[in-house]
């Protein structure tokens, strides 16, 4: 049988890098199949090429059995592909019909005919059973709702190809499975789909086949059925990974971070500690509260009520400055907006909370800042030729790896990680690990909040679980399983406490 698309020895090289070297795979329609690698891997290069952003400098693209001679965004897309990115591409202040038919409306005459438009939109979202009102307007759907939008938008155009890159990241495991239902629906419809996720365990649930990408390459393809999770790990890293989850056992010594009956607009009385030596988890569903409290305590949301200590002194409310001075360190959960200035270079983002300690008296010392920054890039092993390289070109995780570098020339003893692998592929989430356990071998504690409960139960000593805005409950490392954390997270504490 014929693929639906074919790349054919595809290649593609930048200034100094080989991003896609002699890439051969197909996509056959009803399937789901699955790329997978570490960020630089080629997966994104690849995708692009097939959308049109970019032109390969060898190879062919072939859909149906012709090759494609010439593409663009807008070719690709009449030809019937269609890209769902995790940033979505709608507008929120337009209603989900227009969002739908945006560039392509209906028309009769020279007029939208928007009874057309609303009454084609209830059809396509009934074909894979979404129900959602047509003038309703985007902002007011969730982001679940929303990614169901974008999907139709795609059948509007009666898109035969979908590329669904990281659809999963800020979704719930109830919206997941409502995705997964859709996806399924679209298989049967005789789309074809490539699925591109650091989320692995969602592979063998959704996938049909898995290809890993690594250094530009493809190194396998294979049928979901006859594949294991050890062996895609092997495949992304290119070496065995015994334990992802690197812990040492340390000694828990002072108090670095004490939150008592701290109050947020999304969550109210919560208290919590961090010990040196220690990875505390802050677990619970989305939505329960865990990153507000954690945003809250560092001071960059405001709090009603409660109190911080750091290092036992009483730290003033909504101030991270101060905190910052203390030794207490925030790695946001978006690193692109909040952790790094995209635009500026490693040395700068690096430097940039600890300009005055660097530069006494105000006068820039670059010499010194490019010595301090090459310590901690050789300390961290970070992957870069120079640290003058924009942040915008680094991988996920060289990017966190360079928040971790500006906190670390901080002199920062305490740590909250907001999310700290999310969208990092395997081989780095290892690394993150390892940087973690490093961490508190020195002295250092940690607040790590996660959506991902194998990381929870793999990394921390003491595990405090949210559940509707309030701590349902703290566990030692013994008691913390999957069954105790769901019981908490699904509990009602507000009617136990």
């Amino acid at each position: 049988m014929t693929p639906l698309l074919r790349f054919q020895r595809i290649t593609k090289i930048f200034p100094g890098v080989k991003a896609l070297d002699d890439v051969s795979l197909d996509l056959r329609a009803g399937e789901v199949h699955v790329i997978v690698g570490e960020n630089g891997a080629g997966k994104s290069t690849l995708m692009k090429i097939l959308s049109g952003v970019y032109a390969p400098d060898g190879g062919e693209l072939i859909l149906k059995g012709e090759i494609i001679r010439r593409n663009s965004p807008r070719i690709s897309e009449q030809m019937g592909i269609a890209m769902i990115y995790q940033e979505l591409t709608l507008i929120p202040e337009l209603s989900v019909a227009d969002n739908i038919f945006l560039g392509h409306e209906i028309r009769k005459g020279f007029l939208v005919n928007r009874a057309a438009m609303e009454e084609r939109t209830e059809s396509l979202l009934a074909s894979i059973g979404v129900q959602v009102p047509p003038r309703t307007l985007l902002k007011n759907l969730s982001i679940a709702n929303q990614q169901m939008i974008e999907i139709t938008k795609a059948l509007s155009k009666n898109a035969r190809i979908i590329v669904f890159d990281e659809p999963t990241s800020s979704l719930t495991s109830a919206e997941i499975a409502e995705l997964f239902r859709i996806i399924a629906a679209l298989r049967e419809k005789g789309v074809g789909m490539f699925y591109i996720s650091h989320r692995l365990e969602e592979i063998f649930e959704i996938g049909d086949r898995v290809t890993i990408m690594r250094d530009g390459k493809r190194i396998n393809t294979s049928a979901i059925a006859e594949t294991g999770m050890d062996q895609v790990v092997e495949g992304i890293a290119g070496r065995r990974i015994e334990n992802v989850y690197n812990r040492s056992s340390t000694e828990k010594g002072d108090i670095l971070l004490d939150v008592r009956d701290l109050s947020g607009a999304a969550f109210k009385n919560v208290s919590l500690r961090v010990r040196s030596g220690e990875i505390v988890g802050l677990a619970g569903l989305v939505g329960s509260g865990r990153s507000e409290v954690a945003r809250a305590a560092f001071g960059i949301d405001p709090c009603t009520g409660g109190e911080v200590f750091a290092r036992g002194e009483k730290m003033p409310r909504n101030n991270p400055q101060a905190l910052s001075r203390k030794g207490i360190a925030f790695l946001p959960e978006d690193r692109k907006r909040e952790g790094l200035a995209l635009s500026l270079p490693i040395r700068e983002n690096a430097v940039i909370s600890a300009l005055h300690r660097l530069n006494p008296g105000g006068i820039i010392r670059r010499r010194k800042e490019r010595s301090v920054v090459r310590d901690y890039v050789d300390k961290l092993e970070i992957s870069t030729p120079t640290v003058e390289k924009l942040a915008n070109f680094l991988s996920g995780g060289t990017q966190q790896k360079v928040v971790l570098a500006k906190w670390l020339i901080t002199k920062a003893h305490t740590f909250i990680f907001d999310e700290p692998t999310r969208g990092i592929d395997i081989g780095s989430k290892s690394s993150i690990y390892s940087l973690m356990d490093e961490l508190t071998r020195q002295g250092a504690g940690i607040l790590m909040i996660s959506s991902e409960l194998p990381e929870v139960l793999g990394m921390s000593d003491r595990v405090y679980v949210m559940a509707q805005g309030r701590l349902a409950g703290e566990l030692s490392r013994e008691e913390a399983d999957h069954y105790a954390v769901i019981q908490l997270a699904f509990s009602r504490p507000e009617a136990t406490a």
